[in-house]
């Protein structure tokens, strides 16, 4: 997998999520509000979205209101089996054409890193199939909290391991400042939600 950070494809070609499964998946960020966006869009193309928020997210925008864009049940804990038996929700994971998860902040992507799923999102994640699910993420963070050690290093693994990380940009941020770590704009994630399932499906 490759960084989508420059990647540039029509608004048309949301035709290429029309019938697929995405999930979609939510941190703990002010960028949840971008997310939003996404997944209206997704589902107006055609996708089928299912949302998975951390506790944290939920903080940010209401489940409701990812649930009444994607016309689906929200899933908000690893405990949560509201479309299956499941338990561990492999089901879920395995009917994916691609997995988003935007914003993916400091400790999701330390997660994801090291093997943790103390949480829906990470647990999904866990069971996509890299080698032919894309898993997609867009991190957001303060600059700060960008440039620590420990999430570069975090970023070196995940590329590593074959996640596609898109962005994140440089501007202002909820913290009052500006630089790196910013959330990439909705319409630059779609179209590398596109471009990867035009290339694995």
């Amino acid at each position: 997998m490759t960084d989508a950070a420059d990647v540039q494809v029509p608004n048309d070609s949301l035709a290429a999520v029309r019938g697929r499964s995405v999930v979609v998946g939510l941190t703990g960020g002010i960028a949840c509000y971008k997310t939003a966006f996404i997944v209206s869009r997704l589902a107006q193309a055609g996708a089928q979205v299912t949302v998975l928020m951390t506790e944290a997210a939920t903080r940010f925008v209401a489940p409701l209101t990812f649930q009444a864009l994607s016309g689906r049940p929200v899933y908000t804990s690893q405990w949560e089996h509201v479309e299956s038996q499941d338990p561990q929700h492999i089901s879920l994971a395995r009917s994916a054409s691609l997995m988003l998860i935007a914003p993916c902040t400091m400790d999701m992507m330390a997660k994801l890193a090291t093997g943790r799923t103390d949480d829906v999102v990470s647990l999904v994640s866990s069971a996509i199939d890299r080698t032919k699910q894309p898993c997609l993420l867009a991190p957001s963070m303060n600059a700060v909290m960008w440039g620590q050690p420990a999430t570069q290093r975090a970023l070196k693994q995940l590329r590593e391991d074959g996640f596609t990380i898109i962005g994140p940009d440089s501007g202002w941020q909820a913290c009052r400042t500006q630089g790196p770590g910013r959330m990439s704009e909705p319409e630059e994630i779609l179209a590398a939600v596109a471009q990867a399932i035009q290339a694995c499906c």
